[in-house]
């Protein structure tokens, strides 16, 4: 999503226990240089923590896609110090929650109008259904969403990490 700083995913089928990822995916991503990753609205038998491996940890947490100011903060810190690994954020299919996340940093860090964001999410779903209907799930997620002047980047970080 945001080159070397954002990156989405999430479980082929589904994560039906919601049970997160396995202590060898958080040690995988800690080896490939990952600080963080957040499960986004599904993990209720997930074990959250740190992971520690070669030289740093991965910091596995709960995050809601109605209430993203953790991961934006997240996101930012990553940006702002060369030090931290990039950010993984996933949900259940990968599709919608993940997909939120990921249009709300757009839109934070890149600039990209909230409707070009939907937009980026609605084609990534791949045409997955949305409980209720789909613009309605992502304009409910996008309420609780609003612009942190905060957590602004400079043009030169932009070039380096949106879209083209």
């Amino acid at each position: 999503v945001l080159d070397g700083v954002l990156y989405r995913g999430g479980f082929s089928g589904g994560d039906k226990d919601r049970s997160g990822l396995s202590d060898s995916q958080r040690e995988a991503l800690c080896g490939e240089g990952f600080s963080k990753g957040f499960y986004a609205d599904f993990g209720k038998n997930t074990e959250y923590g740190t992971t520690q491996c070669t030289g740093n940890g991965f910091d596995y947490q709960s995050a809601r896609s109605s209430r993203p100011a953790n991961v934006m903060k997240a996101i930012h810190d990553v940006i702002k110090s060369p030090d931290e690994g990039p950010v993984y954020v996933h949900c259940m299919w990968g599709v919608h929650s993940s997909g939120a996340l990921s249009a709300m940093a757009l839109v934070q860090f890149c600039d990209w109008s909230e409707a070009k964001a939907k937009e980026y999410w609605n084609d990534a779903r791949n045409g997955a259904p949305c409980s209720g209907g789909c613009d309605d799930w992502i304009d409910a997620k996008f309420e609780r969403f609003s612009f942190e002047t905060s957590l602004t980047i400079s043009d030169a970080e932009k070039a380096a990490i949106c879209p083209k």
